[in-house]
């Protein structure tokens, strides 16, 4: 397990979103209200919001900015999940992010809630150092100038189980590790950060995931084992069929859809 001091090469330039942050502070009734208009959407596959996402892009929606309004809308859902608790609000925030991009997200959800006064304990989950995809290796380096953010990089199984002593400590777990489910075992490090966040729900800690839980697939709702089970899932733009079902809903929680600019005309039906 690696901590990290602040890069100085690091950008720590900011994505301008007027009126995003005044999502910060809603409930979970009042973010459910805000986004109502999502919730009634059909459903769509993980390779249908794939595609939504690519076409977004191609028509002109910077993909940082996709990343940052997700981030920043699960990071609303954090704190309103938080606060919805009894929880210590000056525990820290344990993030997990996985190399891609919802890991991405993950990131700008820490930061998010650094600024909102959260101490926050930022993970990457990867055997790289830094995330694959430039959007969300990005958001990781920029949580170097977050002065309420500690960075960790857990390569392996015994670095995320450094973690675990001390747990039942945390104010909350945030699980994005992996957005769209896997086929097959998953692999290390992300096993053992789905065991983490499994320890932490037994240890009464609220546990959110950021598009689906770990290990669950937004498609069919078969999970592989083992799996996330939160107390919360905020997904994106639309509803997903693999949250709808039995198994998906009852690992995915509450389900809040989020907006995050992507127009409707990029959904190709």
């Amino acid at each position: 397990m690696t901590t990290f001091a602040p890069d100085p090469a690091a950008s720590s330039g900011d994505v301008d979103l007027p009126g995003w942050t005044d999502l910060l502070g809603l409930d979970l009734e009042e973010l459910d209200r805000r986004w109502a208009d999502r919730k009634v959407l059909p459903p769509m596959t993980a390779e249908q919001m794939t595609g939504a996402d690519r076409r977004a892009q191609a028509i002109g929606v910077p993909g940082r900015l996709l990343m940052e309004r997700a981030g920043t809308a699960a990071a609303a859902v954090a704190l309103a999940l938080r606060a919805s608790t009894e929880r210590d609000p000056a525990a820290p925030v344990l993030v997990l992010g996985g190399p891609g991009n919802n890991g991405g997200d993950a990131f700008v959800l820490a930061r998010r809630l650094a600024r909102a006064g959260a101490r926050v304990i930022a993970v990457l989950v990867a055997v790289e150092s830094r995330p694959r995809t430039p959007d969300a290796a990005a958001n990781w380096a920029r949580l170097a100038h977050e002065d309420r953010v500690t960075l960790v990089h857990t390569p392996g199984s015994r670095d995320l189980a450094v973690l675990e002593p001390g747990i039942e400590r945390a104010g909350l777990v945030v699980d994005g590790l992996l957005g769209t489910g896997v086929a097959g075992q998953l692999r290390e490090p992300i096993r053992s950060g789905v065991l983490l966040c499994r320890a932490a729900r037994a240890a009464g800690v609220p546990i959110l995931s950021i598009d689906c839980p770990t290990a669950l697939d937004l498609t069919s709702g078969d999970p592989s084992d083992p799996v996330v089970r939160a107390h919360a899932t905020v997904t994106f733009h639309r509803p997903k069929v693999g949250l709808l079902g039995r198994r998906g809903a009852a690992l995915a929680g509450r389900v809040l859809v989020a907006p995050i600019g992507i127009p409707l005309d990029a959904d190709r039906t």
